[in-house]
């Protein structure tokens, strides 16, 4: 297999026997922009596969959402407070307060039938999981396995039909201050090219 980035044909210093495998990497200024068109030849029988990852460091405020794919993901975050009828959901339209019970809400759309997909939520710092028991769980029509970890909640789908879903799960305001609520992201791990994220937010305590 030939590959070439804009114009440029790679010459690997070491092929792995047998597969045939190498890989390349740039790093900082040897980067170009012209690098982003990428040339494959292959003139021999056979199958060859390969990929190819450009990837920076961002503040995680800057990110925007990813919705240019099969795989869609929003967040959002709600406040539960107690009313005259029972438990409501408000918005998040102001500062917090330690002790305030704030529900993460990822709504999941799939336009196509998936299977083994790993969708993972970071948590806000300054909060912490109402739920720490990491078991299967079955909702609208979906059966999954949610795991609390220390800084994210993952969800393990293995089969995920076409449709609109949508997670919740509770955690409990600690310390005052800034924080960011992290970002939550999906990826089918068959064919990593599906795969989504939501932007973040801000969260003030006071």
């Amino acid at each position: 297999m030939e590959v070439s980035l804009g114009g440029e044909t790679i010459q690997p210093e070491h092929v792995e026997a047998g597969t045939g495998f190498y890989e390349q990497t740039w790093i900082r200024n040897e980067i170009r922009p012209d690098m982003g068109k990428i040339t494959l030849r292959k003139t021999d029988d056979g199958v060859a596969w390969g990929s190819a990852h450009w990837q920076y460091i961002e503040d995680i405020e800057k990110v925007m959402p990813h919705e240019d794919n099969p795989l869609k993901l929003r967040k959002s975050l709600w406040i539960k407070q107690t009313g005259e009828s029972g438990p409501v959901l408000k918005p998040v339209s102001g500062p917090l307060a330690p002790g305030d019970e704030l529900v993460v809400r990822i709504e999941l759309r799939a336009d196509r039938d998936f299977e083994f997909v790993h969708m993972k939520d970071q948590r806000g710092s300054g909060t912490e999981p109402v739920n720490v028991l990491s078991r299967y769980k079955w909702q609208d029509r979906l059966s999954y396995y949610e795991s609390t970890r220390d800084t994210a909640t993952h969800f393990f789908i293995d089969n995920l039909p076409k449709g609109t879903y949508v997670f919740e799960y509770s955690t409990r305001i600690q310390h005052r201050g800034t924080y960011l609520s992290g970002i939550a992201s999906i990826q089918c791990m068959y064919a990593p090219e599906f795969n989504s994220h939501s932007q973040s937010f801000t969260i003030q305590v006071e």
